[in-house]
């Protein structure tokens, strides 16, 4: 497959169930406002920072879109080549060529796993509780544990009061010491909609003992209904008693067996590893701790919750293998329940062996290193030499983080871009003074760093080294806010906590849980979607 290719055709591919990875390429932010339902968004800005991860093998086949005639996929197609993916085609006319075909646009990110959601509700009855009728009980003195399915750092920065931290697939890990008496309710909220189902769900196809409801729009609709969140809790669910993982394994063993569950051993996970002609994601769903304690050699971490939550983040080559790791198989085996019935053919669980339950298979410590395609170091400038230039004219730094990163914080006087974007900067800054690139880390100034200088062929072109991480790290000043944009804060999609609070919060938030619902009517107008259900 090369070239370009139709709707049509497109549309038969997805049909065929054969591995595919379909991406648009436009900032996540453009993506957001509309593209096919299993589009997912690989920014044309950060390329190589996401690619290998989402496609690990170069072969596998791949249709890029933009919104239509913008060149967008054009210039896409041709980094990859240079990365060695070799089976590329562009969507014809992108986004408006999907439309005219009859396909339906999908606002909003992640949204396999959002529909899926939806759908699970509707299709389970999950229950609910409104935010009233949960303050209600409280107040009453009923017995209860509130569940925050969302990972720690979103918890961390609001929650609703006396909630724990029990992220997505620990929740029937740990559940059985926080709610060991039957008669306590649980209670499973996220910030929205779709954890707190999946959450609540996960526990009621178990069959733990316990009613167990999905707070009615998460921490959202805790602060419509005019209730205040905690801020930077630290309350986690602590791991499972010897007697409480022993109930989470027989619990997992249901869910095996009811929703197909498929097991495979390592020596045929290396056999697959060598597959030249299919693809393999080898994904721990464990907690990045238990992670970085020790992880089969060649594992991703990815944890459970939010690999359902937002599969198109881990996994971009639908059809592709999916084998997910835990010693314990029951945070593997409650995720590959979900994946089956997302639609996923191929996904199995790691079958434990050993008391540590990876006995046999090579196993490496630490933070997996990142790997960065195509990386090729540019020549850097320190922070501490940066900031003793005599004057502001004498260096013109250009930011090429997120523009919430650079909202939050940023270098004095930098001004804020989008890679992609670099064209139309050169009009913006001063015509003086040594260009220097940064970014989070300063990973993709290195990667723009060459394009820079050719849009800049007679001013030295500089990285920041260590980027802005290291620039902070080193004491230095900052400043927020947007005063320097080159152009629109379209590059990542805003949720509606990244708004200020007040009028506009409660607007995007109520937006958003509308959007939220309505994506189980909207997928009826899409006939390649199919989720699997079991009685």
């Amino acid at each position: 497959m090369t070239g370009t290719i139709t709707a049509e055709a497109l549309r038969g591919l997805l049909a065929a169930g054969e591995e595919l990875a379909l991406f648009d390429v436009r900032e996540q932010g453009v993506h957001y406002k509309g593209h096919p339902f299993f589009a997912g968004s690989l920014p044309l800005s950060r390329l190589e920072l996401m690619i290998e991860d989402l496609v690990p093998r170069r072969t596998a086949p791949m249709v890029l879109l933009d919104g239509g005639g913008e060149g967008l996929a054009e210039r896409a197609a041709a980094r990859l080549a240079q990365l060695g993916y070799a089976d590329v085609a562009i969507l014809e006319n992108g986004c408006a060529g999907w439309r005219a075909g009859a396909g339906e646009l999908f606002s909003g990110v992640n949204v396999p796993s959002k529909a899926f959601g939806e759908f699970v509700e509707h299709r389970y009855a999950t229950p609910r509780i409104p935010p009233e009728e949960l303050k209600r009980l409280e107040a009453s003195g009923a017995t209860l544990v509130i569940l925050d399915s969302r990972p720690y750092e979103e918890y961390h920065r609001m929650n609703i009061p006396g909630a724990i931290d029990a992220p997505g697939a620990e929740l029937l890990y740990r559940v059985h010491d926080l709610a060991s008496d039957p008669d306590t309710l649980v209670v499973v909220n996220c910030a929205g909609r779709t954890r707190s189902i999946i959450g609540c769900q996960s526990l009621r196809n178990a069959g733990i003992a316990n009613k167990v409801v999905a707070l009615k729009d998460g921490t959202m609709g805790w602060e419509l209904a005019g209730f205040a969140c905690e801020r930077e809790s630290t309350r986690m669910a602590p791991p499972p008693s010897p007697e409480g993982r022993a109930r989470a394994r027989v619990a997992a063993d249901r869910v095996a067996q009811r929703f197909g569950v498929k097991f495979v051993d390592f020596p045929q996970v290396m056999a697959w590893t060598g597959d030249a002609n299919r693809t393999l994601y080898l994904l721990d769903v464990r907690s990045r701790e238990e992670f970085e304690q020790g992880h089969v050699v060649g594992s991703r971490h990815a944890a459970g919750g939010q690999l359902v939550q937002a599969a198109d983040e881990y996994v971009g080559v639908r059809g592709a293998r999916v084998v997910l790791v835990d010693p314990e198989r029951v945070r593997s085996v409650m995720t590959a329940s979900w994946l089956n019935q997302m639609g996923w053919n191929d996904a199995y669980v790691l079958e434990p062996e050993g008391e540590d339950g990876i006995a046999g298979c090579p196993v490496e410590r630490g933070p997996r290193a990142r790997s960065v395609a195509g990386f090729a170091p540019w020549q850097t400038i320190a922070a501490g030499e940066l900031a003793a230039r005599p004057a502001r004219g004498a260096a013109v730094v250009i930011d090429l983080s997120t523009s919430l990163k650079f909202r939050d914080r940023h270098l004095p006087g930098a001004w804020w871009a989008v890679r992609s974007r670099l064209d139309a900067v050169r009009a913006r800054v001063p015509e003086s003074g040594t260009i220097v690139l940064t970014s989070e880390d300063g990973m993709l100034a290195h990667l723009a760093a060459a394009e820079a200088a050719a849009l800049w062929p007679n001013r030295a072109v500089r990285v920041l080294d260590g980027g802005n991480a290291a620039w902070f790290a080193a004491g230095l000043a900052g400043e927020s806010g947007m005063a320097n944009a080159t152009t629109s804060l379209d590059d990542v999609w805003y949720k509606p906590y990244d708004h200020e609070h007040g009028g506009d919060y409660e607007k995007h938030a109520r937006e958003y849980l509308s959007w939220e619902v309505a994506l189980v009517d909207q997928i009826k107008r899409e006939p390649s979607i199919r989720f699997r259900v079991y009685d």
